[in-house]
């Protein structure tokens, strides 16, 4: 039975962690673009040795 609380404990930390680095990278401006990085690759620059 101990085993349980001391799991319950351990899952709970770690989702308290995953929450944390959540709003940590929200406010450093991690999602604030979602679109460009996603269609980055359609308009590959051509590189100058290729012409």
């Amino acid at each position: 039975m101990h085993i349980i609380f001391f799991l319950i404990a351990v899952s709970l930390l770690v989702a308290l962690g995953f929450l944390i680095s959540f709003f940590w990278a929200s406010r450093n401006g991690q999602f604030e673009d979602d679109c460009t990085p996603a269609m980055r690759m359609l308009f590959e620059e051509k590189d100058e040795s290729e012409e």
